[in-house]
């Protein structure tokens, strides 16, 4: 390092450091501004300024372990040396008094300090940044029993599921009578790398009608099942009752032939050579 770069890296080092020292004892600024970024995008902080006199610096630091940090800035039209983990992600529009931070992750949520030079005095202002992520659709699954299957009647074990969203969220279930509603499980955990939620439960719902139900997470919403749907007639029995039914007009048919095409019957009242033939008709409503 030239030993000119080295007098500007601790002259601008110094100078951090005896404005975190000046801030820190400074009173707050104006009310909070929020601002909100998603997990992986970029986010702009815009530092307020109300002077038409030149701005001579600009500082943004942020709170982080109870120290302030600082992120990115310049003064009097010099770069200030950023540390590793802001040097490719920030940059400053001296123009517009704003920093761009890029790929934002979990830990970039926080409070943020914009601090204005304007005739070597700084205007402090504190914005705070969200994160969010959305989550995914959520997975819904059923698991229906019948009546008699161990209980009093019919019920629904459901579940619904979703990954990767921030920050912490609960499972809303839409279309369910609350007071037949159990929950037996019902777990959240956060990743150790991304921070992003993952959100379980499994409740159970005893039936009382045929209902259409959903469940979301944040602001992600399942596809639509229906529960507790009324029990067809089993389609076994549909065709063993067929079966009998055709078993039972054939048995009909051949008798009602078999009686038709008899021999003919000799007829005591009409002599030796008198015969007679049965009628079927007669025959037919003794079947």
């Amino acid at each position: 390092m030239s030993l000119q770069l080295r007098c500007l890296y601790t002259h601008s080092l110094a100078l951090v450091v005896t404005l975190l020292l000046f801030t820190a004892t400074s009173g707050d600024g104006d009310a909070v501004e929020n601002i909100t970024a998603v997990l992986g995008h970029s986010v702009t902080f815009r530092c307020p300024s109300n002077h038409s006199t030149p701005v001579e610096g600009l500082y943004i630091q942020r709170f982080k372990n109870d120290k302030e940090v600082f992120i990115n800035g310049f003064y009097r039209g010099r770069p200030i040396p950023v540390l590793p983990e802001y040097q490719n992600r920030t940059k400053v529009n001296e123009t517009e008094l704003s920093m761009e931070m890029r790929n934002i992750s979990i830990s970039d949520e926080g409070l943020y300090k914009c601090l204005v030079f304007i005739n070597n005095k700084p205007e402090i202002s504190e914005i705070l940044l969200k994160v969010t992520a959305e989550y995914s659709v959520p997975t819904i699954t059923k698991d229906c029993n019948k009546p008699g299957d161990g209980g009093a009647g019919k019920s629904c074990q459901l579940s619904c599921s979703a990954v990767g969203g921030y920050p912490q969220s609960t499972v809303r279930w839409t279309g369910l009578n609350q007071s037949l509603t159990n929950v037996i499980y019902n777990r959240s955990s956060a990743d150790n790398e991304s921070k992003t939620w993952t959100i379980n439960q499994t409740i159970v719902h005893n039936c009382n009608q045929p209902t259409n139900i959903s469940c979301a997470v944040g602001g992600s919403v399942s596809h639509t099942i229906t529960i507790c749907e009324t029990e067809s007639f089993p389609f076994v029995v549909i065709v063993a009752i067929a079966v009998v039914l055709v078993f039972v007009l054939l048995l009909v048919f051949v008798v009602v032939m078999k009686c038709c095409f008899r021999g003919p019957q000799r007829d005591d009242g009409a002599g030796e050579t008198g015969v007679r033939f049965i009628d079927c008709r007669s025959q037919l409503q003794h079947v």
